[in-house]
């Protein structure tokens, strides 16, 4: 064990033999026989091996050179084992910390600063510990402040892709608080990583006033829109700004559940929280399916000119428009009863600000950004289609300010209604794509009424030439 740890405390440079020393120490550690607690201090290791009577709760307690299962001075590092480990007689439990003596936090090939360079070891000899219905708590003591613009992520050392993961660890830190805890649902080593901070408290303050503000706009917009269609015979004769409602009255819905979710979730009825979650969910997939349908009518018009009736094609669009979400809803529910209900905002900071949504990631991540996905790559290769045709309608026609001008008005109002805009989302890695994101996506809505705005205008411009042509023709003649 010296070998390996004075190898582990000299590296010099980061290379995957960093794992390989990791996973010897481990080996070495679990490998040693114990017939009590046994204590180690070693250089910048400290480790405590435990073999288990029966199974039961423990509470260890680290600091750079001690470590025993009562506290100890200046303690760093506080660890709660749940009961249901599995050790019995013939299994040693280990907790080991390891202090690395680098100081630029490189370590590993960290993908941020891992903060106080330590690592946490926990493992039971001969069985791999995973999928614990009680988690294991890692509390570790703050001692270093931590800036605006960084934050505390778990993560654990993944040996298979030789790099950090954070898949079944939650982090448990508030901003000015004293301690990071870092909840897990299994057994390895782990650490607390120093990540950017995007966005900040500030931005994220920012943020959700823009969303707030954006939401509420396009819910005015999107019911003004409703009673324009209404009050207009040529849109409800017109078939294309039919499938157009059908996705306003789609946006409505989302923004309705949408602006109201965060409050919901701040109350204590689990039942209303359930609904909106659903509810939301719901009218989510429900914009998708008809901007994938904005995309499908875009194509029968551009591309099937010609022969392109469709018995009861409204009908048709309807029933999976409206229908292939309520089947994605039903299949959550019967998958998982409690798919839905309070879900924080951001998952990295679950006391954080929470809404009523999915509450189960795979679940979430499959229905949610799945659908975001398919229908954002379906709908990019359709405003490509248009963009194509527009080149082609307008090659040999004369070239004025006023038609290029009216091109990229038509081109920007497409691109609303096939929600181009959302996939922004997938490269907003950034403080200020995040900005953008959420400026575009909060006012769809409001783009698309002033996208009615305007097609009600050139109508009316239309119907008045015409109009005035038929008018000029019928006169008499001096």
């Amino acid at each position: 064990m010296g070998e390996v740890n004075t190898r582990l405390t000299n590296r010099k440079s980061q290379s995957s033999q960093d794992w390989k020393d990791i996973g010897e120490l481990e080996k070495v550690l679990e490998s040693t026989n114990v017939t009590s607690t046994t204590s180690i201090s070693s250089g910048h290791l400290v480790a405590l091996l435990h073999q288990a009577k029966s199974p039961t709760r423990l509470t260890i307690y680290a600091n750079n050179s001690e470590v025993y299962f009562e506290t100890v001075p200046n303690t760093k590092v506080l660890v709660h084992l749940p009961k249901d480990l599995g050790a019995g007689p013939n299994n040693t439990i280990v907790f080991c910390m390891i202090t690395w003596p680098e100081t630029n936090g490189t370590v590993l090939g960290a993908q941020g600063l891992l903060y106080e360079n330590i690592l946490v070891g926990l493992s039971v000899s001969g069985k791999n510990v995973s999928g614990l219905q009680e988690r294991v708590n890692i509390t570790m003591n703050v001692t270093t402040p931590i800036n605006e613009t960084h934050e505390p992520r778990c993560v654990f050392l993944n040996f298979s892709t030789q790099n950090y993961g954070s898949e079944g660890c939650q982090t448990l830190w508030e901003r000015n608080q004293t301690y990071i805890t870092c909840s897990c649902d299994h057994l390895t080593y782990f650490g607390v990583l120093m990540v950017n901070s995007s966005p900040s408290p500030s931005d994220q303050k920012i943020l959700s006033y823009i969303t707030l503000i954006g939401c509420s706009l396009s819910l005015f917009g999107l019911s003004i829109t409703v009673l324009l269609f209404i009050t207009h015979k040529k849109f409800r004769a017109d078939v294309s700004m039919k499938v157009h409602i059908s996705l306003v009255f789609a946006l409505i819905l989302l923004n309705v559940h949408f602006l109201p979710s965060e409050m919901v979730a701040a109350l204590s009825s689990n039942s209303l929280c359930v609904y909106m979650a659903l509810a939301l969910h719901y009218s989510l997939l429900a914009t998708f399916s008809w901007m994938a349908l904005e995309g499908f009518h875009l194509y029968l018009l551009l591309v099937r000119v010609f022969n392109i009736y469709i018995r009861r094609y409204l009908l048709k669009l309807s029933v999976v428009g409206w229908g292939v979400p309520a089947v994605i809803v039903s299949l959550v529910v019967i998958i998982d009863r409690t798919a839905y209900g309070y879900t924080p905002v951001d998952s990295r900071n679950p006391n954080g600000t929470a809404i009523c949504y999915v509450t189960n990631t795979t679940m979430m991540m499959v229905t949610t950004m799945g659908m975001i996905g398919l229908v954002f790559i379906f709908n990019v290769i359709m405003l490509g289609v248009t963009v194509r045709r527009f080149i082609s309608l307008r090659q040999g026609q004369e070239t004025n300010c006023s038609r290029v001008k009216q091109d990229i008005f038509s081109l920007l109002g497409i691109a609303t209604l096939l929600g181009i805009t959302w996939g922004v989302g997938f490269f907003s890695i950034t403080t200020a794509g995040q900005y953008v994101f959420c400026i575009l996506n909060s006012l769809q809505g409001f783009f698309i009424f002033l996208w009615f705005v305007m097609s009600l205008r050139k109508m009316q411009k239309s119907a008045a030439e015409v109009s005035n042509a038929t008018q000029s023709t019928t006169e008499p003649k001096n």
